[in-house]
C-alpha cells in the first residue's frame, strides 16, 4: 500500500439477517469485512456463497478471540446489544452498534465510560444523521435560512418490520430523536409525547 493510505481495520459483523445483511454487504465493498457470525445455518450457508473470502462462523467467542479482528458491527436483537457490545469492548474491539446501544440506560453509560477509558470507538448507528436529505437540512438550519428554531416535531408514519422483541419508542423512537438533537444542537428544555 503507498504511504498516503490508511489499511482498513478488519471488522467482523454480528448478526447477518434483517439489517445486518446490509451491513455485511457495506463492509465488503469497503474491503474491511473479514468475518461474519450468524446462529441462522441457512444464512450462515447464503454468507459463504456470497462472500467466499469471508470467513463464517456462528462462534461469537470467535470473533471476539480473534486478534486478527480490530472492530465488530453489531446487528443482533436490541435486547442482546448490551452484553455484545460489553464483550466486545471487553476484548479490546472497536464497536458500531445498531440502534439502540442498549434497553437500559445505566448499560449504556457504562458501556460509554469503558469506551472512553480505554479509548476505543463506540458508534451507534444513527443512520439517518448521515443522509444526504437530512444533512441537506442541518445545513439549511446551520445557515440559518429556516429562521430560528421554536419547535420540531415529527410523525412516525411507517412501521416498518414489527418486532415483539421491543417497542417502537427503541425501533423507531431514535431515529427521530437524534435528527431532533443534532438540529437542536442541545438538548430539549421540554418533551411532550403522544401516542
Amino acid at each position: 500500500m503507498s504511504d498516503n493510505k490508511k489499511t482498513l481495520v478488519k471488522v467482523a459483523v454480528i448478526g447477518a439477517g434483517h439489517w445486518g445483511k446490509n451491513i455485511v454487504r457495506n463492509m465488503h465493498a469497503l474491503g474491511a469485512l473479514a468475518m461474519v457470525c450468524e446462529s441462522n445455518p441457512e444464512r450462515r450457508a447464503g454468507i459463504s456463497s456470497d462472500y467466499a473470502d469471508v470467513e463464517v462462523t456462528a462462534s461469537e467467542s470467535a470473533v471476539f478471540e480473534n486478534p486478527e479482528i480490530d472492530a465488530v458491527a453489531i446487528a443482533t436483537p436490541a435486547v442482546t446489544h448490551a452484553g455484545m457490545v460489553k464483550k466486545a469492548l471487553d476484548a479490546g474491539k472497536d464497536v458500531f452498534v445498531e440502534k439502540p446501544l442498549c434497553l437500559d440506560i445505566g448499560e449504556a453509560e457504562a458501556l460509554k465510560t469503558q469506551a472512553e477509558r480505554d479509548g476505543h470507538v463506540l458508534m451507534v448507528g444513527h443512520l439517518l444523521l448521515y443522509h444526504s436529505a437530512f444533512q441537506a437540512l442541518q445545513q439549511a438550519v446551520l445557515r440559518g435560512d429556516l429562521g430560528k428554531l421554536r419547535y420540531i416535531y415529527s410523525n412516525r408514519l411507517s412501521l416498518g418490520k414489527i418486532r415483539r422483541e421491543e417497542n417502537a419508542l427503541w425501533s423507531f423512537a431514535p431515529h427521530d430523536i437524534s435528527m431532533i438533537l443534532q438540529l437542536a444542537d442541545g438538548l430539549p428544555e421540554r418533551v411532550v409525547a403522544s401516542g
